[in-house]
Formats: C-alpha cells, structure tokens, sequence
C-alpha cells in the first residue's frame, strides 16, 4: 500500500485516477491535512516535521510500505522523515525536476534554463532548491528563473479551479513568449492540468505521474532496497 500525504482534498481524485491509468489494483491510503500547509506557510516547512510524523502513524500502522507528498512546500521536510518513519518518503515533485535538469540547453549554451511557475510564494524556494539538488547531483549546469502567478493561489482556495488553470497557463505562455526558457516546471502538483491548455516551444513538466511511478517502484521493492 502507498500512503499519499496531501494538502488538499483536490488531489485524491487526480492520483486515483493516475494509479488507475498507471498501477492498476496498486492500494492507495490519502491522508489530507491543509493545515500543514497552513502551518508551514506561517511558521516556515520545518515546523510540521513532527506533524508529518503523527498524521502518518495511522495510514503506517495499516501497513503503507512507502509515503508520497504531493505539497511541493513540505515535500523536503517531508522526506526528512523516511529514516524516523521507517518507510521511504518520497516528495512528487523530485523526479520533475530530475528531468528538469536532464533537459540540454539550447543555443549553445552550457547551462539548462529553468523557469519555475508557482501558484505560491512558499513553494518558490524549496523547488528552487529542489531543482539545485537535482543539478549538483548530475553534474549538470541550470540557471532557474521564478514565476509567482498572482491571484492563482486566491482562485484556487476558493474553489475556481477554470480560473486557477487559466492563470497557470497564461503564465506559462508569456515564460514561453520570452524564449528566455529551455523548459517550463509547474511546481505545484494541482497546476498539472495547466500543462494540457498551452501549446508551447519548450516542454512543460508537471509532478503527478511521475511522482507517482517514483513511489510505486517504492513500494514494489523490497525495504533493504528502497534505502
């Protein structure tokens, strides 16, 4: 079984319907607490380490081999965990910006260009520092520029998900119109619908379901392999 520790109820119908898509008859626990994101919003992701540790111990002691966070503002914290929970935990947004980095520049240039899109302010720097890690630990050289779609995250808290979508993909178009991008990142896991509504020149990575099959391979192998 995988645990999915969520921020938002808004994510459970996206991952079951990828698990159905991708890992067919793969058991799937949700756990939804919005107030770690609420937390760590205002006192900074390590003060929820210890709340990330009880919220779990249910869906743990129901027998989930691994756990994935799908709140790229925790994710980090989150994965600080694994050794403390005993299970792996993992965060949906690093096999994103894995391929981020894997992306060749273009022009000639040595290093990739990164453009991060984020509905939240707070979510800017643990990707930023997210995709750093990617790239130290592929020897690859990335320059990141950031992006905070203003007035995204209101529309998405109050339920105007067509509007949140919309400003993503407008946002996404004017770093595409620039030319100043090798590829685009999504941040956030609930922006991945953006990804469908542009046509663009560069590639547009979105978390979900490569986050997914990350932590599915978690799960299907054995604990002394998954470290």
């Amino acid at each position: 079984m995988l645990a999915l520790l969520h921020t938002s109820s808004v994510h459970v119908p996206v991952f079951d319907a990828l698990r159905d898509r991708e890992r067919p008859g793969l058991p799937l626990r949700h756990v939804v607490s919005e107030g770690l994101l609420a937390r760590a919003r205002t006192e900074g992701p390590d003060a929820v380490a210890g709340d990330i540790d009880r919220i779990l111990a249910p869906a743990l002691a129901a027998g989930a081999a691994a756990v994935l966070c799908t709140c790229s503002t925790i994710g980090g914290v989150a994965e600080s965990r694994a050794a403390a929970l005993g299970v792996p935990v993992l965060r949906v947004d690093r096999p994103m910006a894995a391929a981020a980095v894997a992306v060749a520049p273009g022009g000639g240039r040595a290093a990739t260009r990164i453009a991060v899109i984020a509905a939240l302010a707070g979510t800017v720097g643990p990707t930023v520092a997210l995709v750093d890690e990617e790239a130290a630990r592929s020897g690859r050289p990335v320059t990141v520029t950031t992006t905070v779609v203003d007035g995204a995250w209101e529309r998405f808290e109050s339920g105007d998900r067509a509007g949140y979508l919309a400003a993503v993909a407008a946002a996404v178009e004017a770093v595409d119109g620039t030319a100043d991008a090798d590829v685009i990142v999504l941040a956030q896991a609930s922006m991945a619908d953006a990804a469908h509504r542009v046509t663009t020149a560069v590639p547009v990575l979105s978390s979900p379901a490569p986050g997914l099959r990350a932590a599915a391979g978690a799960v299907a192998r054995p604990a002394d392999e998954t470290g």
